[in-house]
C-alpha cells in the first residue's frame, strides 16, 4: 500500500511516499518559504536528490509541484497519482472530538476548522493541505492524524482546569495536548530498548517544544494545554506565562487581544529573549559571550528540568528521559545544560557520548546513571503512515 504523508505549515510542506507494512521509503521532501519568490522544494529518492529554487505563491502550487515531481517520467517514482491508496495528514488539534486516527469527511473538515481558534498556526495550514490534496489525489483516502490523540489517556485530575466546570462540560476548556505522534514514537522505541514498560519522560524539542509523562506506554501528563503555547519556551511562543500579564497588556498599555495574540506567539520564547529563533544561531551567539543567548539557554533548560522534577513526582519514579526533534537529536549543549546538576533523580551525563551523532537511538548516560538517558530520532511520518495503514487494513 503506497501511502503519502504530508505536514502541511503555515509556509510549508513536508511530504514522504512510503509503502506500508514494509515501511519502504520511496521519496521524501520539502517546500519551505511558501508565498515567496525564493521557495525552496527538496526532492530525495534512492537515486536523485533534487532542490530546486523557485517562486510557490500557494500550498496548491506547491502540492501540484509535489503531483509533478512524483509524476516525472524520467526522475519520478509513480506513473500515476491513483497508484496512491491513502494521503496521510498531519493535524495538529483534533479537541476531544478525535480521539484516534480519522478518514477525513466534511463534517471531520468543519471540526479541524473550528478548532482552528485552539491551533492558529497550524490547523489552518492542515485544512488547506486536505482540500488541495483531495484535488490532486482523488482516488486516494484521505486520513487525518491528530497530535493531541496520544494524550486522550491523561487522567483527569491532570487535564482539567481549576475553573468553573461549564467551561469543560459546555465549551471543552481543558489540556489537551499535542507533539502526541512524536511522543507516542519515541516512547514506543524507548521502551522497547529497555525491554519493559517503564516510567519515562518525552522530551521533544524542536521549534515546537513539549514533554510528556509516559506510564506503561500511555501519556498521563504533557506540558501543552489548550493549545500549543502552553508550557517550555519555544522558538516563536513564551510558554508558561501568569495570564495576568495578558490583561494587564491589554488595559494599562492598550494591545488588543489580537495584538497580544502574536506577541506570545510570534515574538516572545527564544526569539524574544534573543533576536533569534533558530538555536544554532542562539548556540553560537552564547558561545561568543552574548549574555541574551546564554541567559535564554538556561532559562530553556531550567524550565525542563523544573518539569522533570515534577513528572517524576507523576509517574513515582524515573526509568528514563528521551531526548528528541530537531534540537533534543541534535543540540549536545542543551542536552548537557538539562542533565547538569540532576543526581538526585538519577541522571548523569556521559559527556564523549552526548557528543556522538547518529540516526540510532542511543544511550548517552554515564554508567553511574540510574536514570537511562536516550537519544531517539523520531520519526513522525513513520508513525503517521503506520496508523493511516492500520485504519484501513482493519
Amino acid at each position: 500500500m503506497k501511502i503519502l504523508i504530508i505536514n502541511s505549515g503555515s509556509s510549508s510542506i513536508k511530504y514522504q511516499l512510503m509503502i506500508m507494512p514494509e515501511n519502504e521509503v520511496i521519496c521524501s521532501g520539502m517546500i519551505d518559504r511558501i508565498g515567496l519568490e525564493t521557495s525552496n522544494i527538496t526532492f530525495k529518492t534512492t537515486e536523485n536528490s533534487i532542490e530546486e529554487i523557485v517562486s510557490i505563491p500557494t500550498h496548491k502550487v506547491g502540492l501540484q509541484k509535489v503531483a509533478e515531481m512524483l509524476l516525472d517520467t524520467e526522475k519520478g517514482v509513480i506513473k500515476s497519482t491513483s497508484e496512491i491508496t491513502a494521503v496521510g495528514h498531519r493535524v495538529v488539534h483534533g479537541g476531544s472530538y478525535f480521539s484516534e486516527t480519522t478518514i477525513i469527511s466534511d463534517e471531520v473538515k468543519a471540526k479541524i476548522k473550528e478548532l482552528s481558534e485552539l491551533a492558529p498556526l497550524h490547523n489552518p495550514a492542515h485544512l488547506v493541505g486536505i482540500n488541495v490534496a483531495e484535488q490532486i489525489f482523488s482516488d486516494a483516502s484521505q486520513v487525518a492524524v491528530f497530535d493531541t490523540a496520544f494524550h486522550q489517556t491523561i487522567p483527569v485530575e491532570a487535564y482539567k482546569y481549576a475553573i468553573p466546570n461549564y467551561l469543560l462540560t459546555e465549551n471543552k476548556v481543558r489540556v489537551y495536548g499535542f507533539h502526541g505522534t512524536s511522543h507516542k514514537y519515541v516512547s514506543e522505541k524507548a521502551i522497547d530498548y529497555l525491554e519493559s514498560n517503564s516510567k519515562i519522560i518525552t522530551i521533544h524539542l524542536g521549534n515546537g517544544c513539549s514533554m510528556s509523562a509516559v506510564k506503561d506506554g500511555k501519556s498521563i501528563d504533557t506540558t501543552m494545554g489548550f493549545s500549543p503555547a502552553n508550557g517550555l519556551i519555544m522558538g516563536t511562543r513564551a510558554g508558561d506565562i501568569d495570564q495576568s500579564v495578558i490583561f494587564y497588556l491589554i488595559k494599562n498599555l492598550g494591545y488588543t487581544a489580537d495584538e497580544v495574540n502574536a506577541i506570545l506567539l510570534k515574538q516572545s520564547g527564544m526569539l524574544g529573549l534573543t533576536g533569534y529563533s533558530d538555536l544554532r544561531d542562539i548556540e553560537s551567539e552564547a558561545e561568543k559571550g552574548n549574555t541574551d543567548c546564554q541567559l535564554a539557554l538556561l532559562m530553556n533548560a531550567y524550565r525542563i528540568k523544573k518539569t522533570i522534577g515534577a513528572y517524576t513526582a507523576a509517574l513515582n519514579g524515573l526509568d528514563a528521559i528521551v531526548f528528541t526533534a530537531g534540537i533534543g537529536e541534535n543540540s549536545s549543549y542543551m542536552r548537557k545544560l538539562v542533565c547538569t546538576d540532576m543526581n538526585y533523580f538519577g541522571i548523569e551525563l556521559d559527556q564523549e557520548k552526548n557528543q556522538i551523532r547518529s540516526k540510532e537511538i542511543r544511550e548517552i548516560n554515564s554508567a553511574n546513571s540510574i536514570a537511562k538517558v536516550l537519544v531517539v530520532p523520531t520519526d513522525e511520518e513513520f508513525e503517521i503512515a503506520n496508523q493511516v495503514y492500520h485504519l484501513l487494513h482493519n
